[in-house]
């Protein structure tokens, strides 16, 4: 008897020690990575495509054999569109899940909330969407359009369309108010005059401007009372909108811009949140000749674009993926960019020899490029990117016609203070 119980444990612990040491080998072969995005709340509308462009990557990847050789293994969680929540998460995601890297965020006040336990952790987090500048960390590699990369590009395109008035309307949080406070001393330096900004100011003691222009909260419905402000703004046919509000405010905006009568050739408007994938909850038909300056358009006329938009409608029809909706789909920038980024994260892990963070960042410092479908991107020495910037024109079907394109702009996030 004592045998045979001798024998039954024996064989139940090398079962153990079979099982353990098969799950120890199944963690060597893969490494986890975060999605830190909104796919609840009001900036779903933009980040559950975030999540599905990344999802698709880590697929595309892991059919080549992955990274050093291991499968990529997500990790996602939904902050809710509540700020706090993302440094909740990103703890979560760096101390409890152990990832190697994050890629997430929309809004700079979502960064800016998960970035303490980033630096804290020494994590590293993938940022892909327009931002304001004034941030350079160690911590976060900005695959986003700083604003000398879209900003200031599609004012200096007004300018040239001999536009004179500029409105400033924005949601209000950081990345608005530090983006047109950045406009502001550009529009001087290129002697506009105040008069001829609208939106508002708000003047210090000293008299000094702290605010510039027209802030509605997250998830405005009425504009009513604002469209009517620029449309009077407009009647000397020589203003624009220059627009950073952010998530779902944006149907109800174009929509009572629409309703009263306003025009691309009346009041042309360009948003540095709006792209192809937006322009799906958007009366298009009735804002063409919209402008948008972004570092990627799908309509791009190049083999390489054309082959990532084949893949990416081959995985949604095969995918299983809980979500992701398979139908209209469209891409835009901070897709791209967040495809680009995790390709440019693989290439340093490779370079690094290592999925060791500080080992990652040293690899992008070096200098690391990618060939993505908007074109090269090149990683710097301050965690930003130089990529090809496009201004383009907004079509019927909510695609763009591109106008310009500036090739191998540098991402210079520190602008303040610079214009003369």
């Amino acid at each position: 008897m004592i045998t045979k119980l001798t024998k039954m444990l024996g064989v139940a612990a090398f079962a153990s020690v079979a099982l353990l040491s098969s799950a120890r080998a199944a963690d060597m072969a893969t490494v986890k990575v975060g999605v830190l995005h909104d796919l609840s709340g009001t900036m779903a509308i933009s980040e559950t495509s975030l999540r599905d462009i990344l999802l698709f990557t880590f697929d595309e990847i892991n059919a080549k054999g992955g990274v050093l050789g291991k499968k990529i293994v997500p990790v996602i969680v939904d902050p809710g569109s509540d700020w706090p929540t993302f440094a909740v998460k990103s703890k979560q995601l760096l101390e409890v899940d152990k990832v190697a890297v994050v890629f997430g965020c929309w809004t700079s006040v979502s960064r800016k909330s998960a970035l303490p336990v980033f630096e804290k952790d020494n994590g590293l987090l993938f940022y892909p969407v327009q931002y304001e500048g004034e941030e350079e960390s160690q911590n976060v590699a900005y695959t986003a359009e700083a604003v000398n990369q879209q900003a200031i590009p599609a004012v200096d395109y007004f300018i040239a369309q001999g536009k004179k008035k500029f409105y400033l309307i924005g949601t209000d949080y950081v990345y608005p108010q530090t983006t047109n406070l950045v406009l502001l001393e550009y529009l001087l330096s290129k002697k506009v005059p105040l008069a001829n900004i609208g939106g508002g100011f708000v003047k210090d003691s000293s008299g000094k401007i702290t605010n510039a222009g027209k802030y509605t909260p997250f998830g405005h419905k009425d504009y009513q009372q604002i469209i009517a402000e620029i449309k009077d703004f407009a009647a000397s046919g020589d203003a624009c909108v220059i627009s950073t509000l952010n998530g779902d405010t944006n149907p109800p905006f174009f929509k009572e811009y629409a309703a009263a009568g306003l025009t691309a050739d009346t009041c042309p408007v360009v948003s540095y949140s709006i792209a192809e994938d937006e322009f799906r909850s958007l009366p298009a038909k009735d804002l063409v000749g919209q402008i948008g300056c972004w570092t990627y358009f799908q309509s791009i006329d190049t083999p390489a674009n054309k082959k990532f938009l084949a893949d990416f409608q081959a995985w949604l029809k095969t995918t299983n993926a809980e979500g992701v909706v398979k139908e209209g789909r469209v891409v835009d920038s901070p897709m791209v960019l967040s495809y680009d980024g995790v390709y440019l994260w693989k290439a340093c892990v490779e370079k690094a020899g290592s999925f060791d963070v500080d080992k990652v960042r040293a690899a992008w410092k070096s200098g690391v490029s990618f060939m993505g479908p908007g074109g090269k991107v090149t990683t710097q020495p301050n965690m930003h990117l130089t990529k090809t910037v496009y201004i383009g024109e907004s079509k019927a079907d909510g695609q763009f016609k591109i106008l310009k394109t500036f090739p191998d702009v540098f991402g210079e996030p520190h602008l303040k203070g610079t214009f003369k």
